[in-house]
This record gives structure tokens, C-alpha cells and sequence, in this order.
């Protein structure tokens, strides 16, 4: 199906993005929110650098599983389910890590919740690409990012909040703690998620792949007039038909052996995304800030700062993603967050340790690090942050895409926990400058293995994707 042959029902395309990407909302949220409660944290549990590591992780933990079951159980149960399925998780993880009288309750609350962010985060991109056309899914895909950060930003701001009613995190708001509402209040945006579930479609994929075609029909009918449903079913049948149902083998080479070039392409995206630091940024904003010599609230009130830019970077990438390309904005990201990245590890160097072993800059040198960590955020979102997702929901072809995004979504978030467990022991043994040091090294690293092994999907239908 060409795209001139489409009828598009753009509202109705915006409507099912719209509540698919509340997933992503959920997503910034509950990994950004962590941020603001570390010193509640350290306080009511008596954690060290590497407690604080693992109470910070444990979401990561369950975010890895929740990715690697999420791919095969939307080939089971559905897309839509399992994003049901995830906002549940979140409102249980909320209650539960809020009102934690534990570091033990804590973690498993934590990793509840991780088991809802890792389920959101591969779901929610395929069903977009699945309900969208070729010439605007990656503007719709992108979306998902601009809602991740604003979810970031959300809690950022709700951190804020909080922080300014009680005047620190660990003093009592309504007889609790301040950093216990930073959990509990992610319940409204959970339920709201699982609410709007109800009024959106299942994926037509699914539906053929399940034996419902004209359920399908009925969907893409809706989407794209009836004419194009037909082919677009006609379509989806074909690429099906060629082969089995979806299975975990089916990622191994059928001719040389070993992993698909596809999945290690893949591969490359999910975890060269989290070796460039960006969730050090994330997840320990304000203890960057303030190991850099800001206050509690001055830490808090950058956060947002970096939060908003992201979202203006990845609206850029909503505006332009269709017509530059996803290869070209993946090297423009990966050699500007390489040139910020030496930029904050120039500033650090010129820091000194104060009594605490705190490292204090300069005022000149606090700005200057302010400005490189923006500008790294920055590039970060209108490249590998909101094309990573886009290119993971839309490079497989249909008979291993599931299994493809469980396997790339497990590496994802071990990236990520990997990175957020040893940030605060790097920074704390060896510093920011030799942290951020290599964070840039493997920025340079991602731009020369980009240009060699990522190939351009912009314009392409599902339908004809190889590998």
C-alpha cells in the first residue's frame, strides 16, 4: 500500500497516539521520580553509595524483565492488554514504594513498577508503528520520547513541589515524609493510563497474526478507509503466511548461523543509548547538581530546566524525523553529546574537594557545566533518545519483531541499570571528571558504529522490513 493510496483519519491516528503514549508519560515518571528521593532514601533506610545504587536499580531490574516478557506476551495476548497490564503495575508500585517501611518492601515495590516501565517501553512503540502509516510513523513514534521526558519533567516538577511544601525531602507533609509523595502521587497519571486503554483498538497486526482479520479490517478501515484496509490486510497476511508463528529462534541467522545483522543493529541502538550516561543525568540529576555544589532546591530546579529543553529537542525531532532520516540524526547526536560531554569533564577537572570530598567549581565553572549538561541533553533527545525507540518499533520484520524488541529491550534496561548502579560509586572513588570521561568516549564509539552498521528505515512499510 503506497502512501498516496492512503486515506489517513489523522484524529483518529493523534487519539490512539495520544493514549498509547501515556505509557511513555508513566515511563519518565517512574524513573525520573527516584531522582528527588535519594536523600529520603539514604535517611529513613541508612544506605550507602551502594545501597543507594541498588534501591535506585531495583527499578531497572524489573524494567529489563518486564521489556524481555512484554515483546512475546503482545505476540500472546495482545498489545493493548499488556499495556493494561503495565498501568496496573504502576499504580501497585506506587502504593507500595511510597508507604515502604523497608529497603526489602522497596525494592520489590521498585521492581514492580520496573516490570510496568519495561512492558510500556517496548509495547508502546510497536503499537504505534503498527497503527500508523509509513510517512508519518516517525513522527508518530516520536512522540512517545516528547512524553517520556515530559513524564521526566512531571516528576521533576512534582519533586519540586513537594521539596518547597515541607522545605527538604525527608521533613513531613500530611504526617509523612516529603519523598514518600513523590511516589504515591504517580497513582493519578496510572490510573488515568488504564482508563484510556479502553478506548483504543487492538493492533491490527495482532488481530491477523491471531486469526481476526475482520476485526482487523475493521480497524484499519477506521484508520485508513476500507479500500486501503483491504490491502494493507492482504498485506499483513502475506508477510505472515511466509513463515511460522513468532518464536525466539527465529532471531538466529537461518543461513550462517548466530544472531540476525538485524537484531545486532539493534542491539548496538538499545545499549550505546544508555552507555553515553544520559540516565546519570535522569536519575541523579539533583546528587549531580549538588555534588557540583548546588543546593537541594537549586539541584531540583535544574532538573526541570533540562527537562523542558529535552522536550523542545524532541519536538525538533517530531518536525524533522520524516524528512532527514533516522541514520542522519543518530550521528548529529552522537557527535554533539561527544563535544558536551568533554565540555562538563573540562569543568569538572578545574573542581576542587572540599572537607566532604564534595566537589566544589567555581561559579563561572558551575554555569558552564549547567550549559554543557543541557546542551548534552539536548542532542541526546532529538536523536538517540526518541530514534532509538522509533527505530526498535519499526526495523524488525514482522515474523520476529516481538522476540526482537524482548531481547533489545532486555539489553536496554541492563545497560541502564548498569550505568545508574555504578554512577554513584564511580563518583564518589574515581569522580565526575573520569566518569563523564567515559560516557564521552562512548558517545565517539556510537557515531563510528552508527555510520557502519545502522541502515535507513525512513518511508519503508512494516510489511518490507529485512534482516
Amino acid at each position: 500500500m503506497t502512501q498516496s493510496a492512503e486515506r489517513v483519519n489523522i484524529a483518529l491516528v493523534i487519539a490512539v497516539v495520544a493514549v498509547a503514549t501515556i505509557g511513555g508519560f508513566m515511563f519518565g515518571f517512574d524513573s525520573g521520580v527516584i531522582n528527588g528521593t535519594h536523600k529520603g532514601l539514604a535517611e529513613t533506610f541508612g544506605v550507602g553509595t551502594l545501597g543507594e545504587g541498588l534501591l535506585t536499580g531495583a527499578l531497572l531490574i524489573g524494567c529489563a524483565a518486564g521489556a524481555f516478557g512484554a515483546g512475546r506476551l503482545a505476540d500472546m495476548i495482545g498489545r493493548r492488554n499488556v499495556m493494561m497490564l503495565a498501568a496496573v503495575l504502576f499504580i501497585c508500585s506506587a502504593l507500595a514504594s511510597g508507604g515502604a517501611p523497608s529497603p526489602l518492601i522497596f525494592i520489590l515495590a521498585r521492581f514492580v513498577g520496573g516490570l510496568g516501565v519495561g512492558a510500556a517501553s517496548v509495547t508502546a512503540p510497536v503499537y504505534i508503528s503498527e497503527m500508523t502509516p509509513a510517512g508519518i510513523r516517525g513522527r508518530m513514534s516520536s512522540v512517545q520520547q516528547i512524553m517520556i521526558i515530559t513524564g521526566l519533567t512531571g516528576a521533576f516538577v512534582s519533586n519540586y513541589y513537594f521539596q518547597q511544601a515541607a522545605g527538604t525531602s525527608t521533613a513531613e507533609i500530611w504526617g509523612h515524609p516529603a519523598w514518600r509523595w513523590m511516589l504515591w502521587v504517580q497513582v493519578i497519571p496510572a490510573t488515568i493510563y488504564l482508563l484510556a486503554l479502553f478506548s483504543i483498538p487492538e493492533s491490527p497486526r495482532y488481530l491477523v497474526l491471531k486469526g481476526n482479520s475482520e476485526k482487523a479490517l475493521q480497524v484499519l478501515t477506521s484508520l485508513f478507509g476500507a479500500t486501503a484496509a483491504q490491502a494493507k490486510v492482504a498485506e499483513i497476511r502475506a508477510s505472515l503466511s511466509a513463515d511460522h508463528r513468532p518464536r525466539l529462534s527465529d532471531l538466529i541467522d537461518p543461513v550462517k548461523g548466530g544472531l540476525r545483522p538485524v537484531l545486532w543493529a539493534g542491539l548496538l541502538l538499545a545499549v550505546f543509548q544508555q552507555l553515553v550516561g544520559i540516565n546519570v543525568i535522569f536519575y541523579y540529576g539533583a546528587t549531580l547538581w549538588q555534588l557540583a555544589g548546588f543546593s537541594e532546591a537549586d539541584a531540583l530546579r535544574n532538573n526541570i530546566v533540562s527537562g523542558a529543553v529535552s522536550i523542545g529537542a524532541c519536538i525538533f525531532t517530531i518536525l524533522t524525523i520524516d524528512r532527514i532520516g533516522r541514520k542522519p540524526l543518530l550521528l548529529i547526536g552522537s557527535a554533539g553529546m561527544a563535544v558536551a560531554l568533554f565540555a562538563m569533564v573540562f569543568t569538572f577537572s578545574t573542581g576542587s574537594l572540599d572537607a566532604a570530598h564534595k566537589l566544589t567549581l567555581s561559579k563561572d565553572m558551575g554555569t558552564y557545566a549547567f550549559y554543557a549538561a543541557n546542551a548534552y541533553v539536548i542532542f541526546f533527545n532529538l536523536s538517540w533518545g526518541p530514534v532509538m525507540w522509533v527505530m526498535l518499533g519499526e526495523m524488525f520484520p514482522n515474523q520476529i519483531r516481538g522476540s526482537a524488541l524482548a531481547v533489545c529491550g532486555l539489553a536496554q534496561w541492563a545497560a541502564n541499570f548498569a550505568i545508574s548502579l555504578t554512577f554513584p560509586s564511580m563518583a564518589a572513588n574515581l569522580g565526575l571528571t573520569v566518569s563523564y570521561t567515559f560516557y564521552g568516549v562512548c558517545a565517539v564509539i556510537s557515531f563510528f558504529l552508527v555510520q557502519k552498521f545502522i541502515h535507513e528505515t525512513k518511508g519503508k512499510e512494516l510489511e518490507a522490513m529485512e534482516g
